[in-house]
């Protein structure tokens, strides 16, 4: 708190829920001499609120990868100016969209407190020119069998580890991970989706997943190898990371937070 005279200002504590097109942001974490989506997020709501706003995000989204859903928790002094969300919409411009503030428990936290999460990637199977920033186009779909990539994506439900799926030169201190979806939407003839939701990821994870599964569809790697990878928790021989373009985070489920809840 600080005083004022005789007026003290307490701290309280928001989250922010936005979505954002990652297509021209070196990730979501600040970079030195880079713009990130941190920054862009703290300098509109330094702005708005007229006092130096720092954030912590949910996750740390790699360079070109898009949120479309996404949360940040902030600290703030004082009262705060209404329709703080249709005043960030017209700083940020068209890369953002911020869709509610929500107060919340001084100790709530946008990142340990998230008990699920859930990706999806995108893949086109014909060139696109408005898909360029938002679908990897994979030239060889049609060497593609959808049922041994099917058959991939549900094998890695029977797994509670996955350092193959992890990015080298990780920090990660271990590589438990709690999947409770891991499926291929093959409904759209042009455009493949995967889905994959869990209680954490690991840096990497998903594209390196899709990666695999590509493989598997094209017959580099088996069923077999790559279960004999997962039983071993060993690299596999044929990691294929797919670029991030096609890449976006939503779904982010907090046991504090209803979808329902007004936005202040």
């Amino acid at each position: 708190m600080h005083i004022f005279g005789a007026q003290i200002l307490m701290m309280k504590r928001y989250f922010l829920e936005f979505a954002y097109n990652g297509s021209r942001f070196h990730g979501f974490q600040r970079q030195p001499q880079q713009m990130s989506v941190q920054q862009k997020i703290e300098e509109a709501l330094s702005t708005v609120l007229r006092q130096e706003i720092q954030i912590v995000g949910c996750g740390r989204t790699d360079t070109g990868v898009h949120a479309l859903q996404y949360f940040a928790h902030f600290d703030a002094q004082g009262e705060l100016p209404q329709r703080i969300p249709f005043r960030l919409n017209s700083l940020l411009g068209a890369d953002f969209a911020v869709y509610r503030l929500l107060a919340v428990e001084a100790e709530a936290h946008a990142r340990y407190d998230a008990c699920s999460r859930a990706y999806v990637y995108q893949l086109s199977l014909r060139p696109d020119p408005f898909r360029q920033e938002t679908a990897f186009h994979f030239p060889r779909a049609q060497m593609l069998d959808p049922q041994k990539m099917q058959a991939a994506a549900a094998l890695l439900l029977d797994y509670e580890a996955f350092f193959p799926f992890c990015k080298t030169n990780s920090d990660v201190k271990h590589y438990g991970c709690q999947l409770s979806r891991s499926e291929w939407d093959f409904s759209d003839p042009y455009l493949w989706r995967y889905e994959v939701q869990s209680n954490r990821f690991l840096r990497g994870m998903i594209r390196l997943i899709v990666g695999a599964c590509l493989n598997v569809g094209l017959g580099k790697l088996s069923l077999a190898e790559l279960k004999a990878a997962m039983d071993q928790q060993k690299a596999l021989k044929r990691a294929y990371s797919v670029p991030p373009q096609g890449l976006f985070l939503k779904d982010i489920q907090y046991p504090y937070i209803q979808e329902d809840l007004p936005s202040l």
